[in-house]
């Protein structure tokens, strides 16, 4: 059996790309009926791990005031979270990319084994202060960082999500 390349480098740069993971990121979160006498009490802060979506060039340049980030999971817990993804074939279907949304992406530690890999889910989007995320970085130094040409497959996969158009009716099928 060939053995998988790793989709991802470690790296130590303080500067922050698309395609970096981040673990233990804070996420603000806004609750449901925020009080617009009292804003502040309406969000609370939660712990998770993302993976920048910001393309790099905005995050290089100081484009982006803030940047988007999707949670990023190990199957393990993205099934207790979701278990009608434990059916039988369901995850083959994310990795051919047929279930939308959600895209796989090779375990940094163990490429070989698909019952190790991360599961990123693009239906859910955060938006972290640029400074508060270059900050929280630093403090996570190593981390891993997908490596071309997976970070162009992986960024393209994300654009599919957003670019699908649903149209009222369409050609009928060839019989």
């Amino acid at each position: 059996m060939a053995l998988v390349e790793s989709f991802w480098e470690m790296t130590t740069d303080q500067a922050l790309r698309q395609g970096e993971y981040l673990v233990s990121c804070p996420v603000p979160i806004l609750k449901e009926n925020p009080s617009l006498d009292n804003p502040t009490s309406a969000v609370r802060v939660e712990v998770g791990d993302l993976i920048i979506v910001t393309q790099s060039c905005d995050l290089e340049q100081g484009k982006a005031q803030f940047v988007a980030l999707c949670p990023i999971f190990p199957l393990d817990v993205y099934e207790a979270i979701n278990p009608e993804l434990k059916g039988k074939g369901r995850w083959e279907q994310v990795r051919k990319g047929r279930i939308e949304g959600l895209y796989l992406l090779s375990s940094p530690t163990n490429p070989d084994n698909n019952h190790e890999a991360l599961v990123v889910d693009f239906g859910e989007i955060h938006s972290v202060p640029f400074d508060l995320l270059a900050a929280h970085a630093k403090e996570v130094t190593p981390r891993w960082r997908l490596k071309s040409p997976y970070l162009e497959h992986f960024s393209q996969a994300f654009a599919r999500f957003f670019m699908r158009v649903g149209l009222p009716s369409a050609i009928p099928a060839f019989k």
